[in-house]
This record gives structure tokens, C-alpha cells and sequence, in this order.
């Protein structure tokens, strides 16, 4: 009983945590897009500056990077720069126009610690008033109790296991 009981509870808050994934989802990709916005603008001048050196954006930093120790530091931090910009940009691609089942499918592309940061740190949870939401609260149910339920048949299964070889050695 109160296996069933804890299984259950464990339902309810995979339910309770997967239905939040819409919502989380949507705020994430709209962080996105204002972090693609801001990283876009510092390439751009990036790419300005080595326009006006004469030099395509890969030449100036590999130049700026063979001078002294401080072209050096903004050397790198201009390469981190022009990667986190690719990265959110293709990122950015794949989720964009996608639904909330299809995010869940490309989550992988949500994995920007900064984005998912600010997303999470402004994020309220909500009751799920949506399809979407009732399916994810669904499937977060069934897999948490099914984890659960999982997890406690294998611990009882190995308390009978090692109860019962106890039991054959006292006799």
C-alpha cells in the first residue's frame, strides 16, 4: 500500500514537472532569439572591423591573435564570440516555427546554459490549461510512476531474494 502510494506520488510530480515543458520550452526559445540578437550585433562590428582592416573576420582575429598579450585575450574572446553566435543561430534554426512536441524532440538544442538561465531564473510554473500541457503532465505521470513502481518491485524483489536465503540458513 505504501508502495503504491509513493509510486503515485512519484507520478504526480513527473506530471506536475513534464507539463511545464511547453511553457519552458517557448520562454527558452524566445531568450534565444534575443541572445542571437545581441550576439549578431557584436559579430557584425566584428566583421566590420575587419572589413575596414582589409582582412576577412577569420584573417583579423588570427592576426590579432599573433600580437601582444592583450590582442591576444581579444583575439580569443572574439573566436568565443563568433562560436556561441553559430551555435545560438543553428540553434535558433532548429527550433524555430517547431511546437511544443517538437521542441521536446530538439531539445538537445536547448542546451545554452545562459539562455536556459534566464529563462528559468524569470520562469513562473503554471497550471497546464493547454492539449500540450495535459500530454506532457500525462507522459510525466506514467514515467515517474513507472519509475517508481520499477524501482520499488526490484527492491522488493531483492528483499524477498535475500530474506529467503536467511530464512533457508536458519533452518
Amino acid at each position: 500500500m505504501v508502495l503504491r502510494v509513493l509510486a503515485m506520488a512519484g507520478g504526480l510530480a513527473g506530471a506536475v514537472g513534464f507539463s511545464q515543458f511547453p511553457e519552458f520550452s517557448q520562454q527558452y526559445a524566445q531568450r534565444l532569439g534575443g541572445a542571437v540578437d545581441e550576439m549578431s550585433a557584436i559579430v557584425q562590428k566584428y566583421e566590420t572591423d575587419a572589413a575596414q582592416a582589409g582582412l576577412s573576420l577569420d584573417a583579423y582575429i588570427q592576426s590579432l591573435s599573433q600580437e601582444g598579450p592583450l590582442s591576444q585575450t581579444q583575439a580569443t574572446n572574439m573566436s568565443t564570440h563568433v562560436q556561441r553566435h553559430s551555435y545560438l543561430v543553428s540553434a535558433q534554426e532548429a527550433l524555430n516555427g517547431a511546437g511544443p512536441f517538437m521542441r521536446a524532440r530538439l531539445a538537445g538544442y536547448m542546451g545554452d546554459q545562459d539562455v536556459a538561465k534566464q529563462a528559468f531564473d524569470d520562469f513562473k510554473p503554471a497550471l497546464p490549461a493547454t492539449f500540450e500541457g495535459a500530454v506532457f503532465a500525462g507522459t510525466g505521470f506514467l514515467g515517474g510512476w513507472l519509475s517508481l513502481s520499477a524501482v520499488f518491485a526490484l527492491l522488493t524483489g531483492l528483499w524477498t531474494s535475500v530474506t529467503g536465503i536467511f530464512r533457508k540458513r536458519a533452518t
